[in-house]
């Protein structure tokens, strides 16, 4: 049974664009249906962590916005943290499903039960995880994922009894 979800950001819960204004204010997209996928997620009394290897603060909006209590930024040894994040919460790797699109996400993708990348991942990522996913990186991926997880582990009247 997966307890833990792992959440890649750029690339995983966007498209992996990054826009300044000219004032040098960062900014992303989030994709909703994404989002109600982690929140009910969490909802159901699971646990969501985000390990990415950018530093932001609308990453700490947006986890803040779904109930994300693990927030890890500017990583960049994402399976140390990963590992410590199972000892703190006294989790097995079989109970972890991660995605990933790049390179740096390739050791802590190769640690968790269960393995994820976007349809556009980078092609050493397809290669090692356990799905690739239909939707690109921004565009439902991370909903995709949720979505096989709640059938997969036998959740889905639960994932549903929340908006009932």
């Amino acid at each position: 049974m997966i307890k833990l979800l792992i959440l890649d950001v750029d690339g995983c819960m966007t498209d992996g664009g990054v826009v300044y204004s000219s004032d040098g204010v960062e900014s992303k997209t989030f994709n909703i249906k994404d989002g109600l996928g982690i929140s009910t997620w969490v909802k159901m009394g699971h646990q969501v962590a985000i390990i990415t290897g950018r530093q932001s603060t609308i990453v700490k909006r947006r986890a803040d916005e779904l109930g994300i209590q693990h927030i890890f930024q500017g990583i960049k040894d994402k399976d140390r943290v990963l590992k410590e994040l199972l000892e703190s919460l006294n989790l097995k790797p079989y109970e972890v499903a991660a995605i990933g699109d790049d390179l740096n996400d390739f050791n802590m993708l190769n640690l968790v039960g269960r393995s994820f990348t976007p349809n556009n991942g980078v092609n050493a990522i397809k290669e090692l995880v356990d799905t690739v996913l239909s939707k690109n990186g921004g565009d439902g991926a991370v909903r995709e994922m949720i979505d096989i997880l709640v059938e997969e582990n036998d959740l889905t009247d639960k994932f549903l009894a929340v908006w009932a």
